[in-house]
């Protein structure tokens, strides 16, 4: 069954950085794309960034760009996103999530399989 866990979220001051991990259980991740996503409490499930199966293709959404890097590493079936300058609207739970083809956008209705998230606070 194919199964993704998320990892690497916490507590971190403003304008600290995390690195967030996404393993992928039950399948080859280097077969499938990788979105990252945020969810905060009210607010709709917010597209992030994505990463096509072999890394040659990423997408930003505004508020990621500049302050978010994804990347991936199909050898250890792991996609990372490291966020750094961090602000405390950046306080959410993060999830990523996958679908079949080649490469993926930002719109969270277009994938099937998604992580349980990992909580990162913002806070001084």
């Amino acid at each position: 069954q194919l199964q993704l866990v998320e990892s690497g979220g916490g507590l971190v001051q403003p304008g600290g950085s995390l690195r967030l991990a996404c393993e992928a259980y039950g399948f080859t991740l280097g077969d499938y794309p990788i979105g990252w996503f945020r969810q905060a409490p009210g607010k709709e499930r917010e597209g992030l960034s994505a990463i096509s199966r072999t890394g040659d293709s990423t997408r930003y959404a505004d508020s990621a760009k500049g302050r978010f890097t994804i990347s991936r590493d199909n050898a250890k079936n792991i996609v990372y996103l490291l966020m750094s300058s961090l602000k405390p609207e950046d306080t959410a739970v993060y999830h990523c999530a996958t679908v079949r083809g080649y490469e993926s956008g930002l719109h969270f209705w277009d994938y099937d399989y998604w992580g349980q998230g990992t909580q990162v606070t913002v806070s001084s």
